[in-house]
């Protein structure tokens, strides 16, 4: 009989090359003295010296930035493009990007302008002193203004692209794509690779490739910024600059992506065509607890922030998970020799996992990142992969003791040991880890009990003491709380896994095996069986 091979041997035995990176990262520009109605004020009154904050007061100042810009495009000889409605403004850097590449190895392509709502300071009226008389106020609030897109060629990072807000006080975005980065420093080290589209799938010095990855970090992207605004036309000048306002980066968005290469397409396909059957539940509240190592609340659940979905495009299916502003994603890319899967993990809002958004920020987002996309991965395998030997498998199957503690048996046909390890699978790898109270209401549920009292404190105490003698879960240090042991986890995903998808579906099969509806080959043998043994021992007994 040939089996199909599993998701841990086929990641073993036929991925050539793996490589870990940051994809593409939007960052904010922003003065953090100007992101507050009191910041403009001081600036207008304090800085500028004007005797009311009134943005009139710097109507000037954008006048000044629009006329640099223009002037910007006369002496570079820049071609100014106004972008239509609905244009995708990648396509037009990609069909300009080819031919400014045989001329310039950096230097700006093409500057874009496109009207975009933003949100800026205005000018109200707001009443003073008991006369009813009105004095200038600042308000911030949202217009549509005049952005412009300085897409750009780098040396060292590669394509990328800043743009500014035409209005006062001149936020502005740079997205950067840590894959284009990698390829300008191969080429730099003269370090052979062959590239996808965004990435690479072959590299004659990968580990050289993973280094300059990991070095990719915040400091290199602030000085790489700084370099840009000392080129393009500034809206602060040099003295606004020497009292302090410089422009600081946080993180809009990030993508934290782990590329798998395989050695055939069809191995890739098989492995991503079994971890979309096994893992339609990925998105599931306690599987996402599972990958971002967070405690899910009632209002993530709610309102359908936890959320697995699959999509076609063409032949090309991919894998997604939601976890409220963060999404991660699984789909194969396409490779000259073979097939690449992508593991990707975009953190939308870095507030999410309790990390602020400035860019020194990015290190611990990385390890989030990237921790996310291992754990896809691995809990997949374990889903499709979960095994236990046949000792480890009898230990759980007799009671024991230890250290002079009995611990009763956790026998596989036992209802109630079934619903204890469905419930655990729900709480594993939770910083916080779990109470006697909180599994034993879900314990309860789970057994169908409409009675909170039908296990007691002391039945939950009974269960967590055999759990933790058998070793599947471990008490936390300083606390009443547990959390699953690794050999807990994969007890507890087997045990509930093959008693839900083999043994019920199986013996609701052969207990009704001459009902129309449940017609299979599985009972459709078993009868054949029953027909050969029933004339087997009748010709014995004629003999």
């Amino acid at each position: 009989m040939n089996l199909k091979p599993s998701l841990a041997q086929l990641q073993k035995e036929h991925v050539v090359m793996e490589l870990e990176c940051i994809d593409r990262m939007y960052l904010n520009a922003y003065v953090p003295q100007l992101t507050t109605e009191a910041g403009v004020a001081g600036f207008v009154r304090g800085y500028l010296g004007h005797r009311f904050a009134s943005t009139k007061q710097v109507a000037a100042m954008t006048e000044s930035f629009v006329q640099s810009i223009m002037q910007f495009v006369l002496d570079h000889k820049i071609d100014l493009v106004r972008f239509q409605k609905g244009q995708r403004k990648d396509d037009v850097m990609q069909r300009r990007l080819v031919a400014f590449k045989r001329k310039h190895r950096e230097g700006v392509v093409f500057i874009g302008v496109a009207q975009e709502k933003a949100r800026v300071p205005r000018t109200v009226r707001k009443v003073f002193g008991h006369d009813g008389g009105t004095i200038p106020w600042i308000n911030y609030s949202t217009a549509h203004v005049n952005f412009y897109y300085f897409y750009c060629l780098d040396e060292e990072f590669g394509p990328f692209f800043i743009k500014f807000c035409s209005y006062f006080p001149y936020t502005a975005k740079l997205c950067i794509n840590g894959h284009e980065y990698l390829k300008c420093q191969l080429e730099r080290r003269a370090i052979a690779y062959q590239a996808l589209d965004n990435g690479i799938w072959w590299t004659e010095q990968l580990r050289a490739a993973q280094r300059i990855c990991d070095r990719f970090d915040q400091q290199k992207i602030d000085a790489f910024f700084r370099k840009w605004l000392r080129r393009l036309p500034h809206p602060f000048s040099p003295k606004d600059r020497q009292a302090g306002y410089r422009y600081d980066l946080s993180i809009l968005q990030a993508e934290f992506s782990l590329t798998q290469i395989w050695d055939r397409p069809l191995n890739g396909r098989c492995f991503f065509e079994e971890v979309i059957r096994e893992n339609i539940d990925l998105g599931r509240p306690e599987q996402v607890q599972l990958i971002f190592s967070r405690k899910l609340n009632k209002s993530t659940v709610a309102d359908g922030r936890c959320r697995t979905r699959i999509l076609t495009a063409g032949v090309v299916p991919s894998l997604h998970i939601y976890y409220k502003n963060t999404h991660s994603k699984q789909y194969l890319k396409a490779a000259r020799r073979g097939s690449g899967l992508r593991t990707e993990t975009t953190i939308n809002d870095t507030y999410d996992f309790g990390v602020g958004r400035r860019l020194c920020n990015l290190p611990a987002l990385r390890q989030i990142g990237f921790e996310a996309n291992r754990r896809i991965l691995e809990v997949e395998k374990l889903s499709h992969d979960c095994g236990i030997g046949e000792q480890s498998f009898q230990q759980l199957q007799q009671p024991m003791d230890i250290d002079g503690q009995h611990a009763s048996a956790l026998r596989f046909g036992d209802s109630r040991v079934q619903a204890l390890f469905a419930v655990l699978v729900i709480f594993s790898l939770q910083p916080q880890g779990f109470r006697n109270k909180e599994l034993r209401l879900l314990l309860t549920q789970a057994l169908g009990s409409q009675d909170p009292q039908s296990i007691t404190q002391g039945k939950m105490s009974y269960d967590l003491r055999r759990l933790r003698l058998h070793g599947l879960i471990q008490r936390i240090p300083g606390t009443h709380r547990y959390k699953l042991t690794t050999i807990g986890l994969r007890t507890a995903l087997l045990y509930s896994r093959t008693f839900n998808r083999v043994i019920r579906p199986a013996l609701s099969q052969l207990t009704a095996p001459n009902l129309p509806q449940q017609k299979s080959k599985l009972a459709t043998a078993f009868h054949n069986l029953e027909n050969q043994l029933t004339n087997y021992f009748a010709e014995k007994r004629a003999a």
